[in-house]
């Protein structure tokens, strides 16, 4: 018989990237302008998380920091398996940067007592930065490793995994408690069957607000006010698409072996 885990997967509800308004003057996404739905990489934390549960026991808790309405993400993250859902949300917590999030994260870990594994996404679709996660286990003081594309061993006080690092692969062993980030080659997420749907709209959110944390917060450290992070200047990037040009005839030769030639293709 398995040892019985307590893992926490970070779940960052994020808007769908092709609906989402930017706000450019302020530098920031309108994040009510579109419906929240579990970050894409996210999916894959939470299926390792739920895989490693059913095969050692234990219960998995999915956190967020999102407002009210990412509350629909942490159902769907109920249906994909987890045990226990809690969102953070106050007005406080808005405007945060990565710090500011890992920080009001890693408080609400400290909150919860007892953990064994905390799994994460690399990165989020709407920031990429891929800070969070490290930065989470930074604050709480645990060993952590990015990128992980496979879960080889999970013992009662280490997990052994494989993080492709650009250069080379390379085989971790942590000490736990210990935090992973994983890429999509770490698991194949599940859907979700329609019992396991119906089963979530009925499960309860827990909502915990900045109060609920001022035992263990630094009301200072979160939010905008906590945010060394400034953004001086946002802008949309459009693509340019490729440019067609035709030519006829002898004066189109021309101008065609003109093209080759500014191009260097011809001399």
């Amino acid at each position: 018989m398995g040892f019985v885990m307590h893992i926490v997967v970070l779940v960052k509800p994020t808007p769908d990237i092709e609906k989402v308004r930017f706000d450019v003057e302020r530098g920031v996404v309108d994040r009510s302008s579109a419906e929240l739905e579990i970050n894409p990489l996210d999916l894959y934390a939470i299926e390792i998380a739920v895989r490693i549960k059913e095969k050692l026991g234990g219960t998995v808790t999915a956190i967020s920091m999102a407002p009210p309405h990412g509350e629909k993400a942490l159902r769907d993250a109920i249906a994909r398996g987890v045990d226990r859902a809690i969102l953070l949300t106050d007005r406080r917590f808005a405007g945060a940067d990565t710090l500011a999030t890992s920080y009001t994260l890693a408080s609400a870990i400290k909150k919860l007592g007892h953990f064994d594994l905390i799994v994460c996404g690399e990165k989020s679709v709407d920031g990429d930065t891929g800070q969070v996660g490290p930065e989470v286990a930074e604050h709480l003081g645990i060993p952590h490793a990015s990128y992980v594309v496979e879960v080889k061993e999970v013992e009662k006080d280490r997990i052994v995994v494989v993080s492709d690092l650009g250069n080379a692969y390379y085989l971790l062993k942590l000490k736990l408690p210990a935090l992973i980030s994983v890429t999509k080659e770490v698991a194949i997420p599940r859907k979700p069957k329609f019992k396991d749907v119906l089963r979530a709209r009925k499960a309860m959110i827990e909502v915990w607000r900045a109060d609920d944390l001022k035992d263990i917060i630094d009301l200072n450290r979160i939010g905008l006010m906590g945010s060394p992070t400034r953004v001086v200047k946002a802008y949309y990037a459009f693509e340019k698409g490729r440019e067609g040009i035709v030519v006829k005839g002898e004066e189109g030769i021309r101008k065609f072996i003109e093209l080759l030639k500014a191009e260097g293709v011809l001399r």
